[in-house]
């Protein structure tokens, strides 16, 4: 062992020093553009953000593109515009490790030469050959390249040489002291074949490089954390300088940044969330109509809450003054919808009826809207808007809420149709008295006066009042459900309103002819 590897002998005594950072702290979210937005990457960068702005400190977006093959532009943009939908525009940044290739390979060489790498021409197959011969039914490299002396031409890969003994102690503002034994740790892989540098050493070097102070990420990046560790202390040995990206060019190597792991997301039933089987897409929520305080909101929720017991509802702002590392829990946290969308609800009928509206014009007009754009009606939906902003948890079931009033003939839900309208025997009566009694209000249509007529119409049939509107609801709108009868009446006027109930007593009539 070199003198250098000696000194990067990770003792429980020296390894995972918190620093005495001077001044505010310099955290990074550090995604890799492989798919869309995830709801824990999310939670991952508010956190991260929290912590720079209660503090006057700098945030960081770090884009981890080194894997080509995976890596898509679109997926970048995905990121940079969900940050910004969510108000965690970066203060420096985006940097990208696809650009930073030569920086790696002089860090590579540092290593190399200090003594801390090695080559290996062991494939998979090789090292799992001699662990089966072995008797070692625990997967693992053997070490057997670690004293052939291979030059760097003639490994298939560069492995960092763990020290064999002490113990390599990550201190994690969460999770307390954790305790990683180096002679359990294999001699890991720091560069690919191809010259690559895998995650743990790149991340290290941009951290460095960085002035990062803070290393905040999912604790399923915990077991990667010793390693990073000692490649910290490694470049430091080596006598590795910064390269001028957040401060002087030729900096030391600052003290090892504080570690906080955050607890992983769970779904219902309490597994990892996994982007095949679970909704974790941040645009998906933001297409869905989500407010973004809310969405900020119900992620501040993931593994850490206010300290006033009872309070989920707070602004961002209350939640920077709030937030402290040091209270996260560690458990798992349940990604609930419900409960997300309950947040949104909340959040909605909180806004004012001008604001509500203008939110909604993305659902209203465009693409988006299930009518064309000269059949929306801006003053018949501002009339609606105050009963539909009560009745909504998300923006994308506005348009379902009053498509009655701007589709010429709204489709009709045949399910609807059948239990309020061809299964009721009193509808035909209720539609007749309904007709009859809307038309003589012609000259005096409002919300009350229909309220009035309607309660007639029941007792004519011997009904209570729910149940007399429920085959005009589904005549006029096409659904059971919708914002309040007489409301919407009074908005849609008396043509159409009577002209959909003749309609539909035309086609109840049809049927039973038939």
């Amino acid at each position: 062992m070199t003198a250098a590897q000696s000194e990067a002998n990770l003792s429980e005594e020296s390894s995972g020093q918190q620093p005495q950072a001077a001044g505010a702290p310099r955290v990074r979210f550090a995604p890799s553009p492989t798919g869309y937005f995830h709801v824990g990457s999310a939670r991952t960068a508010l956190f991260n953000w929290l912590v720079a702005r209660q503090s006057g400190g700098t945030f960081v977006l770090r884009i981890e593109d080194t894997d080509a093959e995976r890596n898509r532009e679109e997926w970048v943009d995905g990121i940079i515009s969900a940050m910004h939908w969510l108000g965690m525009d970066p203060d420096e940044g985006p940097y990208r490790q696809s650009e930073r290739m030569a920086r790696y390979h002089q860090a590579i060489d540092a290593l190399w030469e200090g003594g801390f790498l090695f080559a290996c021409g062991c494939t998979h197959d090789e090292v799992d050959a001699r662990n089966k011969a072995a008797g070692i039914a625990t997967p693992g490299y053997d070490g057997h390249c670690r004293d052939l002396a291979l030059t760097r031409d003639e490994g298939r890969a560069l492995r960092f040489a763990t020290p064999a003994d002490g113990t390599t102690l990550v201190r994690d503002v969460i999770r307390g002291d954790v305790e990683f034994p180096c002679a359990s740790m294999d001699d890991f892989v720091a560069v690919k074949a191809s010259g690559a540098p895998l995650f743990a050493l790149a991340n290290v070097i941009d951290d460095i490089d960085m002035a990062i102070t803070h290393v905040i990420r999912g604790e399923d990046l915990l077991p990667t954390t010793p390693k990073c560790i000692l490649l910290w202390e490694a470049l430091a040995s080596c006598g590795w300088t910064t390269d001028g990206t957040a401060g002087p060019v030729g900096a030391p190597t600052p003290a090892l940044p504080v570690f906080a792991h955050l607890p992983m997301l769970v779904n219902e039933a309490r597994k990892k969330l996994s982007k095949r089987r679970d909704p974790v897409a941040v645009e998906s929520y933001r297409d869905q109509g989500f407010l973004p305080d809310a969405f900020v909101n119900y992620l501040g929720l993931l593994g850490w809450s206010p300290p006033e017991d009872g309070v989920e509802i707070f602004t961002p702002e209350q939640m920077t003054e709030w937030f402290r590392l040091e209270d996260v829990n560690h458990s798992p946290a349940f990604f609930d919808v419900a409960k997300m969308t309950h947040v949104n609800g909340t959040y909605v009928r909180a806004m004012s009826i001008d604001a509500f509206v203008d939110a909604c014009q993305p659902w209203l007009v465009g693409e988006r809207a299930p009518w064309p754009d000269q059949g929306f009606d801006a003053e018949a939906f501002a009339a609606m808007a105050p009963v539909v902003q009560e009745r909504v948890a998300v923006l994308s079931d506005v348009p379902a809420m009053v498509d009655f009033l701007f589709l010429e003939d709204p489709p009709i839900d045949e399910e609807a149709w059948a239990k309020a309208v061809a299964g009721d025997d009193g509808a035909r009566a209720i539609l007749v008295s309904a007709i009859d009694a809307f038309e003589a209000l012609r000259s005096s249509w409002g919300s009350e006066a229909l309220h009035a007529a309607t309660l007639v119409v029941a007792e004519g049939v011997g009904r209570k009042l729910g149940k007399a509107q429920a085959p005009i609801r589904v005549a006029v709108t096409g659904r059971r459900v919708g914002p309040p009868l007489f409301e919407a009446l009074e908005v849609l006027g008396p043509d159409r309103t009577i002209g959909r109930l003749a309609a539909a007593l035309a086609r109840l009539d049809a049927a039973g002819a038939a």
